[in-house]
């Protein structure tokens, strides 16, 4: 299987959820359905029901992550020597050519991407605008509601 690049943080992250899970959630869950079992007939016991759905949907995410941090190619973004280029890990800020926005965007792994943090993927297609440019250079994102242009103001590695 191919690996997938993920920066350190997000696989610190995963890790720290797929510990959640198995430590805390598992365990309170296990208890839920041992509690509502006491409860008698199982086929008419709703809260026997919503535990065993809740311990489904738990243990898909548990495979999930673990699925994904099998696969991982985990990449420190301090380490990277091109640093005048935009790369997967670079934090970039941009203007927007045309409203003059300001925007901070990194460029991270799809299972790390979070728009509203800040985070986009190295699959989006502002990312991939983005790859290979330099300061000062200009990124155009072709989007479904037409073209946009963004000026690379500074790339930086943290």
């Amino acid at each position: 299987m191919k690996k997938v690049p993920i920066t350190i943080k997000g696989a610190d992250k995963l890790r720290a959820e797929l510990k959640r899970l198995k430590s805390v959630e598992r365990p309170r869950v296990i208890e839920a359905i041992a509690v509502a079992r006491e409860h008698g007939d199982l086929r008419e016991n709703a809260e026997y029901h919503a535990a065993r759905e809740q311990q489904g949907l738990m243990e898909a995410r548990i495979r999930v992550i673990e699925g994904t941090l099998a696969n991982a190619h985990v990449i420190d973004v301090s380490t990277i020597h091109d640093r005048d280029k935009v790369v997967f890990g670079a934090t970039v800020d941009l203007i927007d050519d045309e409203t003059g926005k300001e925007l901070t965007y990194q460029i991270v792994g799809d299972d790390e991407a979070d728009i509203k943090s800040g985070l986009i993927s190295i699959s989006s297609p502002i990312a991939r605008a983005l790859i290979g440019k330099q300061e000062g250079e200009i990124a155009t994102v072709v989007a479904p509601n037409g073209e946009k242009d963004y000026e690379i103001v500074e790339i930086r590695y943290v």
